[in-house]
């Protein structure tokens, strides 16, 4: 049976030129389900944390009042921080959970970045300057402890408190890592709420470690000045957490990349779509935690015609909306693969290093 001959329609308009269906977005309600149990966990990550370390800086302040020990006043600040850091945390989350607007029509979610990276400032302006204030201090006019066993029973109850919010926030941290490795998963996370609750209780479990080696070596040797030592120790581990945070608040708050996955998702999905002769890329920006906006670029069949390329990025977008919650608003720009290529290329060369 011969093949019945199909009607050609009018061309397009190359797809470089403007067009009223280039930009197309996904509204902000594909937010949900995953997202708000994301939210919530590490909500939960926080307000443990937030119980732990303000219980700990209280009785760590009544030890150093008692006994008059440095590491044991280093160590309160530290804790007194770290509670101030998860009152700034849970404002951040509050603030970036805001629905857009008009002023930020991409959402708040950027808000969180801010004050995570505010907290590592703290970290290391409050945390690691105190204590090394206190411990140089020490170390130059040292006195001898009071009474060190309320040192020894306050370091004791600490670790309890800090192993168990570290506990928790390692098994949420776990949990969306994946089968990436904990360095690989710390650098690619984009929520700073429970990789920063995670890195804060390792390095408050290893000042404790310092700490009670700092007490006991100066009453057992006799030698008050390694009390001021160990307070200078915790001032480092504090001093690098806090340069830690503030690399990957930095990174996320400038404007990182979703995680590559979501990428080749979104190139996977466009080149299934009949209507789609080649995908020639994709760009994503991380807004938020749980919000991503997205670019695609692609070519679609030179028969199609206007309604029919809308009725295809429509497809397009519901089968995003599907798979992929945390992608608030995509922007699909048909587009030639040589027009893609230059623009490519400009941004390669310039980004190349200069003579």
């Amino acid at each position: 049976m011969p093949a019945r001959p199909r009607e050609v329609p009018p061309r397009l308009p190359r797809p470089d030129q403007p067009a009223q269906f280039l930009l197309r977005a996904v509204p902000a309600a594909l937010r949900g389900g995953l997202t708000a149990m994301s939210s919530s966990n590490s909500r939960l990550v926080v307000y443990a944390a937030l119980a732990g370390n303000l219980a700990i800086a209280i009785a760590k302040f009544v030890a150093a009042g008692f006994s008059g020990s440095s590491a044991m006043l280093s160590e309160g600040v530290h804790s007194l921080v770290d509670t101030a850091n998860e009152l700034l945390l849970l404002y951040g989350m509050h603030r970036a959970a805001r629905p857009p607007d008009a002023v930020h029509p991409f959402g708040h979610g950027r808000e969180l970045y801010f004050w995570s990276f505010i907290v590592a400032l703290l970290v290391f302006a409050l945390g690691a300057g105190v204590s090394l204030f206190e411990g140089v201090g020490h170390v130059r006019h040292p006195e001898p402890m009071s009474d060190p066993l309320i040192n020894y029973v306050v370091l004791g109850v600490s670790m309890l408190f800090e192993g168990g919010s570290w506990t928790i926030a390692l098994r949420e941290f776990r949990a969306a890592k994946g089968s990436m490795g904990y360095f690989e998963a710390f650098r690619k996370s984009k929520d700073p709420s429970t990789f920063t609750v995670l890195l804060e209780d390792s390095a408050a479990l290893l000042g404790l470690l310092i700490a009670l080696a700092g007490v006991a070596c100066a009453r057992v040797f006799d030698i008050p000045e390694l009390d001021g030592a160990a307070s200078i120790g915790i001032a480092v581990v504090l001093a690098i957490a806090a340069s830690l945070l503030a690399r990957e608040s930095k990174g996320l708050l400038i404007g990182e990349p979703a995680h590559p996955r979501l990428r080749e998702s979104l190139l996977e999905i466009a080149a299934n779509d009949p209507g789609v002769g080649h995908v020639n890329g994709a760009l994503t920006v991380q807004m938020g935690p749980h919000t991503v906006v997205a670019a695609l670029s692609a070519e679609f069949e030179d028969q199609l015609t206007t309604p029919q390329i809308e009725q295809c990025i429509d497809r397009i977008e519901k089968a995003v909306k599907s798979r992929h919650s945390d992608v608030t608003s995509l922007f699909i720009k048909p587009q030639t693969t040589e027009t893609w290529r230059k623009r490519q290329r400009a941004i390669e060369q310039a980004n190349e290093p200069k003579d």
